[in-house]
């Protein structure tokens, strides 16, 4: 590794520790998804949040290899069980007040060809025995974030026509630039970024749009808004009262739509990577909310299996704006990854909605949450619908037509 690349590596660590998720003396941190591949980085940020005061540092190792191998070769029954050590692991760092950092560097392609009956019974079997985990995460009762680092079979997905090595260079500077570690004090420019997106936010809670209204070539969909919605940006806040940044990078401001009042048809423009498969140019038909209809070019079977893990899966849980004109869009680099690409686009998620983006939500039951209109489920996958082509109108109560997007870009 280059003096140069060092550095950088440092100052990543530095920027995942201090603002993703803000390490606080004495707190635990819980590192997933942390491939052997970029040993070096996990090292690196496992010593920075030693030195921010961590009292404890657990790092969860995978193997893509060795992944793809269970799926080849494990029994069929492995796949519909989610051990229950595994549920009280997490439980418990959750209890403790723990930090927890994901790190995605594997593949887009890890699992193509595997059967869409396995993956779809891992993805519920996993969702359903993390389900206290994920409300503990979408209520912000703990810090989190998901951040990236480059590995090589990725690398070579979104820069096929160069050398390995080539690529995983070219892959770390995009994940550089797009977390800002360029500036002479990344920490200080997120916090300027942070303000940026939440007076955004701010502009839009002032409006309380009851629906929001896009169009474009293959869209045309309405989506009615919680009545005590609230916009907000990645930069939250965990029941401590201390602040993290949920998602690096990110570009996006987002709200929870009404379970019920999604009507229309919605068409993607980029590749959604869901469980090691790619699916792409599909569409979705949604009556009273509900998906009705699923077509995709690419990984329809994987798709149809996706929106039936559960009764939820079938209904919204997140609405998110981006500007076409966003960095990662202007990039032109299609990541096959949804940490960068929905901060390239519009974007919706079906699934779970979270409880922060409804007045009074982070103290609400799962009951009070389901009672309310927000969307319960043991999944939750954003899907990128924004292109330059693409308006999106904000409907107040009286009926009063506003602005928000025009050929991709903010009106309001």
């Amino acid at each position: 590794m280059s003096t140069n690349m060092e550095q950088y590596f440092e100052k990543y660590a530095e920027l995942i520790v201090r603002t993703g998720v803000n390490i606080q003396q004495g707190q635990e941190v819980y590192i997933n998804g942390a491939s052997i591949e970029i040993a070096p980085l996990v090292r690196l940020v496992a010593a920075k949040a030693y030195d921010a005061g961590a009292s404890n540092v657990h790092v969860e190792w995978a193997d893509d290899q060795l992944s793809r191998l269970k799926y080849e070769k494990a029994a069929d029954s492995v796949f519909s069980h989610f051990p229950e050590w595994e549920t009280a692991k997490r439980n418990d760092f959750v209890n403790r007040g723990a930090a927890f950092i994901s790190i995605t560097a594997s593949s887009p392609d890890l699992l193509k060809g595997i059967p869409s009956e396995r993956i779809s019974a891992f993805q519920k079997a996993s969702g359903q025995g993390l389900r206290e985990f994920r409300r503990a995460i979408q209520s912000d009762k703990v810090s989190w974030t998901v951040v990236a680092a480059a590995g090589s079979e990725w690398a070579k997905k979104v820069f096929p026509d160069v050398s390995e090595s080539e690529a995983v260079n070219l892959l770390w500077k995009a994940i550089f630039d797009s977390v800002r570690l360029h500036d002479a004090d990344p920490v200080q420019a997120w916090v300027k970024h942070n303000e940026t997106l939440h007076e955004k936010a701010e502009t839009l809670n002032s409006h309380r749009f009851q629906k929001l209204h896009y169009t474009a070539p293959g869209t045309d969909l309405t989506v009615e808004l919680h009545e005590k919605h609230i916009w907000v940006a990645a930069g939250s806040t965990n029941e401590k009262g201390f602040s993290f940044m949920a998602n690096m990078p990110t570009e996006e401001v987002f709200t929870v739509p009404l379970k019920t009042g999604t009507n229309g048809y919605v068409s993607s423009t980029k590749p959604l990577s869901y469980g090691g498969n790619i699916i792409d140019r599909f569409k979705l038909t949604f009556e009273h909310g509900q998906v009705v209809k699923v077509e995709a070019e690419e990984g329809e079977e994987i798709l149809k299996k996706l929106v039936d893990v559960d009764e939820g899966a079938k209904y919204l849980g997140e609405v998110a704006l981006v500007p076409h004109e966003s960095p990662i869009s202007q990039s032109g680099i299609l990541f096959y990854n949804t940490l960068f690409d929905e901060n390239a686009s519009n974007h919706l998620a079906i699934g779970s909605g979270y409880a922060f983006n409804v007045e009074g939500g982070k103290t609400m039951s799962p009951d009070e949450l389901e009672a309310h209109g927000v969307n319960s489920s043991i999944t939750h996958n954003d899907f990128m619908i924004g292109s330059a082509e693409m308006d999106i109108d904000g409907i107040t109560a009286d009926g009063t037509v506003v602005p928000v997007f025009r050929k991709g870009a903010w009106a309001i």
